[in-house]
């Protein structure tokens, strides 16, 4: 059995591979995670993984059940819809703080990419536009002040990718108007208008989303 050091290299090398496997679904929720077995496919110690899941843990993507162990969380329509609204005030609000940092060259990168965006209706591809969507939204709000709020908010856009893989496989029609409103809320920042101005916008294009899913679940049959 390989032998090591709890290091933050190891740990973190674990973290990552898992965290990965969950948001692949190669873990789905219930799934059964043995110490034994994971440290045996990461060539490591349990100590590393078990930490590592420890993390992912206080993350709410894994559980411990006495007797049992480590099982990846199981989801449900709440859990989503819950991440999403908290999404929207987090990021809504970091947005907003990091509006009076951005350079010309930080909302030319947000705007290229939102062009490339626009570029993928023609072979749309949920998962890779959704990886897009939060280069997007990263670029705007990476720069607040507020580390913990910048943490918080990449720790819900985490989280989301368990849930779902991508909410545009949803509704897909969605795309269209999020990046209108992307340039929208570029405007804004150009146009120098007010952080809270900036927030409500932010909040407001969050929650379309959420809001354009519920509707579809509701047309479906999946919810009330």
């Amino acid at each position: 059995m390989p032998t090591d050091h709890l290091t933050p290299s190891k740990s973190q090398a674990a973290y990552d591979w898992i965290k990965l496997r969950i948001a692949r679904r190669e873990y789905s929720p219930g799934y059964r995670l043995v110490l034994g077995s994971l440290a045996s496919d990461l060539g490591m110690s349990v100590v590393p993984v078990r930490e590592a899941l420890r993390q992912l843990e206080a993350e709410g993507l894994v559980t411990f059940e006495r007797n049992i162990g480590a099982r990846v969380s199981m989801v449900d329509e709440s859990q989503y819809r819950f991440s999403m609204q908290a999404l929207a005030i987090l990021e809504g609000s970091a947005t907003g703080l990091a509006a009076p940092e951005l350079t010309a060259d930080d909302i030319a990168r947000a705007r290229d990419i939102n062009r490339r965006m626009t570029e993928s209706f023609d072979h749309f591809d949920p998962a890779a536009f959704t990886e897009l969507n939060h280069a997007f939204h990263s670029a705007l709000y990476a720069p607040c002040p507020n580390r913990r709020l910048v943490d918080l908010v990449n720790a819900e856009w985490a989280r989301l990718g368990t849930l779902r893989s991508s909410t545009f496989d949803f509704v897909p029609g969605r795309a269209q108007e999020s990046v209108a409103e992307h340039e929208d809320i570029l405007r804004l920042i150009e146009a120098g208008a007010p952080p809270a101005e900036v927030e409500s916008a932010a909040r407001r294009h969050r929650s379309s989303t959420l809001d354009a899913y519920l509707d579809h679940e509701r047309a479906v049959g999946r919810l009330a």
